[in-house]
C-alpha cells in the first residue's frame, strides 16, 4: 500500500475506487465498506483508494451541544495502526488529508472537483449509507447521485440494512471500552483492542512479590485507556515474541495509590529486561475490578488466582 499523507503529492490515477471516511478503529462496519472497496476494484481493474483525515476531525471542530460525545475525544487508533489496518485489507493506496478548519470549510462541489476528481482520479466512489462531506457535512449520496453525470463519476451506497445489521459505531465501541467490557468492544471491532506503549521504569514493587510489570505509557496521548480493572491480554514485545499476559489498568490502590491512572502488563512466565522498548498488548477479556487489599499477602495471593484466571482466557494465545 502506498501511504500519501499530502493531497499535492498524490500521484494522478485512472478510474482509481475510492472510499472516504475517518476510519476510526477500522471496526466491522467499515470492514464492510472496505471488502465492498476491493470488489468493485477488482471487477473494474482501476487501483483502490481509501481517502482518511489526520488528525480527527473533531479534535479540529468544537463538537455541536447535541453531540452524544461531547467530552475529550479518545481515538481507538493511533494513525499508525490504521495504516496498518487499512493495509491488511489489501488497499491499493491511501492518501491521509491534513484535516484543517481550511478543508472544514471546503464546499462539497469543492471536496468532488478538487480531492476527488483532480487529486485522485476518482472514477467510482463507495461510501457508507449515511456519508457526509463538505462544509457543514452538506454533501450526501443523493447529492452525488443526482450530480454523478455532471462529474463522471459513478457512486455506490452501501445498503444501511448491511450496515445496521453490523449495529456498530466507533461511539459504541468507546463507550464498551471505557466500561471496561472489552468483549463488547472486540466484538465490534472485529479483532481484539490493541495498546502500544513504551515500558518505562516504576517503582518496582511487583518485582519484590514475584510479580514484576512492564509499565506502558503511549506515545499518543488521546489513545483510549479501557476502564480501570484487571485484564487477560496478549503482549508482543519489540523482538516480536508473543507472551500470556495480564495486566492491570489504576492508581495501584493497595501500595499507596498513584495520582495518575497506570498501564502494568504483567508477562506470565517470561524472564528479561524490556525497559525503553515498545510492548504492544492486546485485550482479551476482563477479568476483575481493580481492588485495594489489605497488604501485599493479600494482593500477592490474589495475582496468582489472576494469572490462573488469564492463563484460562487465553489458551491457544
Amino acid at each position: 500500500m502506498q501511504v500519501v499523507r499530502d493531497p499535492a503529492a498524490f500521484p494522478r490515477l485512472t478510474n482509481a475506487v475510492v472510499t472516504s471516511g475517518t476510519f476510526d478503529g477500522v471496526h466491522v462496519g467499515h470492514q464492510r465498506i472496505l471488502h465492498r472497496l476491493q470488489e468493485v476494484a477488482r471487477h473494474s481493474g482501476g487501483p483502490s483508494v481509501v481517502i482518511t483525515y489526520w488528525p480527527h476531525p473533531r479534535l479540529v471542530l468544537a463538537p455541536p451541544a447535541a453531540h452524544p460525545e461531547p467530552r475529550q475525544l479518545h481515538l481507538l487508533n493511533t494513525l499508525d495502526e490504521r495504516i496498518a489496518m487499512l493495509e491488511s485489507y489489501g488497499v491499493d493506496y491511501l492518501l491521509i488529508v491534513p484535516f484543517t478548519r481550511e478543508f472544514a470549510a471546503w464546499t462539497s462541489e469543492q471536496y468532488i472537483r478538487e480531492l476527488l476528481l483532480r487529486t485522485v482520479g476518482t472514477g467510482k466512489l463507495v461510501i457508507g449509507y449515511d456519508h457526509r462531506f463538505g462544509r457543514n457535512r452538506e454533501g450526501s449520496f443523493e447529492y452525488l447521485r443526482e450530480h454523478a453525470g455532471e462529474y463522471g463519476l459513478e457512486v455506490e451506497e452501501i445498503p444501511r440494512e448491511d450496515v445496521d445489521a453490523v449495529g456498530v459505531s466507533s461511539t459504541r465501541i468507546r463507550r464498551a471500552l471505557e466500561a471496561g467490557d472489552v468483549a463488547t468492544a472486540n466484538r465490534y471491532l472485529g479483532y481484539s483492542y490493541p495498546f502500544t506503549g513504551t515500558v518505562v521504569r516504576g517503582q518496582q514493587l511487583g518485582r519484590t512479590i514475584g510479580y514484576p510489570t512492564a509499565n506502558l505509557v503511549s506515545d499518543e496521548p488521546l489513545k483510549l485507556v479501557p476502564g480501570r480493572g484487571v485484564y487477560a491480554v496478549l503482549a508482543t514485545t519489540a523482538a516480536g515474541t508473543h507472551h500470556q499476559a495480564m495486566l492491570n489498568i489504576g492508581v495501584r490502590p493497595t501500595v499507596g495509590g498513584n495520582p495518575d491512572l497506570t498501564v502494568e502488563a504483567h508477562l506470565l512466565d517470561f524472564d528479561g529486561d524490556l525497559y525503553d522498548q515498545p510492548l504492544r498488548v492486546e485485550f482479551v477479556a476482563r477479568l476483575r475490578d481493580e481492588q485495594k487489599f489489605s497488604g501485599l499477602d493479600a494482593l500477592k495471593a490474589q495475582l496468582a488466582r489472576d494469572a490462573d484466571a488469564a492463563r484460562q482466557h487465553l489458551v491457544g494465545g
